[in-house]
């Protein structure tokens, strides 16, 4: 008789088992040239993760939340901006907003995908800002506060619906930085554009976490940041590593965020192993009708 036993919502041990020798190899590589901040391991994970991602450039933190503060700070987004998210999404999303000294403000998400809806948005930006004509930035009407910034949060293996997203931003004046923390591989087929685009590719920014249960998810702590401007890369290397921009160069103040070597050497054999096959899932690929 065959015993039923509970299926466990997340597996965190049998994918490692499975990667134990290249994950144990990754960790030795570490110990043996003693390269445990930065270096050939972490400039390598950059790489790959970028060309996974479809973007230009990576940097690599120590966490989501700090990818997510990291980027918005290195795009421009100034304290006191309005940035817009949805309410359907952890809490490091607004943390992130508020660190970084802006405040959030939500636009409801459509329930076909829990993901943002660009007719709120639209909505939002019509009915409740007017463009300052001094400074040409779109201002809430009551708060009298600069919207600056919009964050869609990529969920459940679906991306926003970009397009739409992306055409409003580039109306407004928005930054766009994408939540993709939980859509490693995801992908987005954009009409505009007649191709399928990658989580990570399409806005000003991302932010991705490597929390151990992501579906990329490290043996400890980690994010990175992707993006195709090479200025928002320079201010968000510089930001998670105390505002260096060489050793004892402090430019800017920063902060201590670090994607440390061993967890880069680990992510870098998981990368493959997470999209064995050429495209992701019918689940992760997201195509708004």
């Amino acid at each position: 008789m065959t015993e039923n036993r509970p299926i466990p919502f997340v597996d965190l041990v049998t994918p490692h088992i499975e990667l134990q020798d290249e994950l144990v190899a990754a960790f030795k590589t570490a110990i043996r040239t003693a390269a445990f901040i930065g270096g050939p391991a972490v400039e390598g994970f950059e790489r790959e993760f970028a060309e996974y991602c479809g973007a230009q450039h990576c940097v690599g933190v120590s966490s989501g939340t700090d990818a997510l503060r990291f980027a918005l700070t290195g795009a421009g987004v100034q304290p006191g901006d309005i940035v817009l998210t949805v309410p359907h999404t952890f809490i490091a999303t607004t943390e992130a907003i508020s660190q970084a000294g802006a405040r959030p403000d939500f636009v409801d998400v459509d329930a076909r995908t829990y993901t943002m809806d660009p007719l709120k948005l639209r909505q939002y930006m019509e009915t409740k800002c007017e463009l300052d004509s001094r400074t040409g930035r779109y201002v809430h009407r009551t708060l009298g506060k600069p919207v600056t910034a919009v964050i869609p949060v990529h969920l459940y293996g679906q991306t926003a619906d970009m397009d739409p997203i992306l055409e409003l931003a580039d109306r407004f004046g928005l930054v766009v930085i994408e939540d993709a923390c939980q859509a490693h591989g995801a992908e987005y087929f954009s009409k505009k554009e007649n191709r399928w685009r990658k989580a990570g590719s399409m806005g000003h920014a991302a932010a991705f976490s490597f929390y151990p249960g992501k579906n990329l998810g490290a043996c400890g702590e980690g994010g990175a940041i992707t993006t195709n401007d090479e200025k928002v890369a320079r201010a968000s290397k510089m930001l998670r590593d105390h505002g260096q921009s060489r050793k004892y160069h402090h430019e800017i103040e920063g902060y201590n965020g670090r994607l440390d070597a061993i967890q880069a050497g680990i992510l870098s054999v998981k990368t493959p192993a997470s999209d064995r096959v050429e495209s992701p899932p019918a689940g992760c690929r997201a195509e708004i009708r």
